[in-house]
């Protein structure tokens, strides 16, 4: 193994492997973080996909150190610590938590903090996160339900995470290449910096960032800052030439969109399924709770619709109302109950022959990934930047996509199925 990735999420870890993949690395994704001394995959980059993005913190930290530790075991000349590229957190962490603990561990004097991904619109400028021509505060994340982005400024996101010194490469250090941005690097750590916020609005950017930092033993950021990775170890005769999938072989059966995203980009997809003639039903997190909304009549529904074109099953709501069922029901018990409801759908819609599975949300994919019991993805085909399908390794035959809630454009439930074969 070369790269070892640890992922907060389950669409990130996707979103990452996708990257790394696309870019001439055989990739496996691992779901959740292996047990003691179990082997990993044999493969060029290994991505852990944790469930740790909201979890409490010292969770977090220790999930994040036992995927570190199995990453390191199995041979990783570098860990990647990937998050969301809207910097998906609070206050009290996770992000920075789980960046300390990993920065002791691999006694790391410098990391970069680099969650810009152009090809979804997200940018940094002066250490300002955009996503498209807004700030970050000024997007739909600042009504997330579970994390709401209220500053645009990562120095000073990463700062109320952190007690170590951040600081930032800007626009025009990056503009003038590798060697400038790691003389940047010397200077900041001689001042006492741990973490730097880097700039970058292209993906040429991205791939000077990479090569700048082929030499630091810990990265955090988004899937973005994978993108020049891999050419590093190209460079230092480690990694030889491959190309990426383009299409993926499924196995027959029906096909179904499970949504639990509550992004305007997620609920425009909704629309347009919908629009498409893709029958649709709404989960009821109220009905739910009252016991009014069986799992087995769900599935009930799903398996009367039309072989022919996939049915969607969707949670998905604007953000006044995801306000409202969480001011009677709590938050934690809000999210807690779709989770669980579309795990328990997605076990009892495979076991009824679900072959060709897309969920939609980090937390509806991992809860559905741990109904499944599955441990292993294969890497497929992308379908719009940050999701590709995958393969089932060790679980249930079928193919799955897994999407963040803020990607994918408008048609993407619709034209997802074209890649498979």
């Amino acid at each position: 193994m070369l790269l070892g990735v640890i992922a907060d999420d389950m669409t990130g870890a996707t979103d990452v492997a996708l990257m790394l993949n696309r870019a001439g690395m055989r990739t496996v994704q691992v779901i959740g973080a292996p047990a003691q001394g179990a082997a990993l995959p044999e493969a060029d980059a290994v991505v852990v996909a944790l469930k740790s993005r909201t979890c409490p913190v010292a969770e977090a930290v220790a999930d994040s150190l036992r995927a570190c530790e199995a990453l390191l075991a199995a041979g990783a000349r570098q860990i990647l610590f990937k998050y969301c590229s809207t910097f998906d957190s609070t206050a009290q962490g996770n992000i920075g938590p789980v960046a300390d603990a990993l920065m002791q561990r691999l006694d790391a004097r410098i990391a970069i903090i680099c969650p810009a991904f152009p090809a979804n619109g997200r940018s940094i400028y002066q250490g300002y996160l955009f996503v498209g021509p807004m700030p970050l505060h000024e997007s739909s994340m600042k009504d997330h339900p579970l994390t709401p982005m209220r500053d645009s400024n990562l120095m000073r996101l990463m700062g109320a995470q952190t007690e170590a010194p951040v600081g930032l490469v800007d626009y025009a250090t990056v503009l003038a290449g590798p060697e400038a941005v790691q003389a940047r690097y010397q200077a900041l750590a001689g001042e006492g910096v741990r973490y730097v916020v880097t700039d970058a609005l292209t993906n040429a950017d991205l791939m000077v960032l990479g090569a700048s930092v082929a030499d630091h033993v810990l990265l955090t950021g988004g899937s973005g800052i994978a993108m020049g990775l891999p050419q590093n170890f190209r460079q230092a005769g480690l990694l030889g030439e491959r190309a990426a999938p383009e299409t993926l072989h499924a196995p027959p059966g029906r096909a179904g969109i499970l949504s639990g995203s509550c992004s305007s980009a997620t609920r425009g997809q909704i629309k347009a399924a919908i629009a498409a003639g893709y029958p649709a039903l709404k989960l009821d997190p109220l009905a739910l709770a009252a016991g009014g909304q069986p799992v087995e009549e769900v599935v009930g529904w799903a398996l009367r619709q039309p072989d022919e074109t996939p049915f969607l099953l969707y949670s998905s709501d604007d953000p006044a109302e995801v306000a409202a069922i969480q001011d009677r029901l709590g938050r934690e018990k809000a999210g807690a109950l779709v989770e669980e409801a579309f795990a328990a759908i997605a076990r009892r819609l495979s076991e009824a022959g679900l072959t060709r599975l897309l969920v939609a949300g980090g937390e509806t994919s991992g809860a559905v990934v741990q109904g499944l019991a599955v441990r292993t993805l294969e890497i497929g085909p992308e379908i719009d930047p940050g999701v590709p399908w995958t393969r089932v390794v060790d679980g249930p035959e079928m193919v799955v996509a897994l999407k963040s809630g803020n990607f994918g454009a408008p048609d993407f439930f619709v034209k997802a199925w074209r890649l498979l074969d």
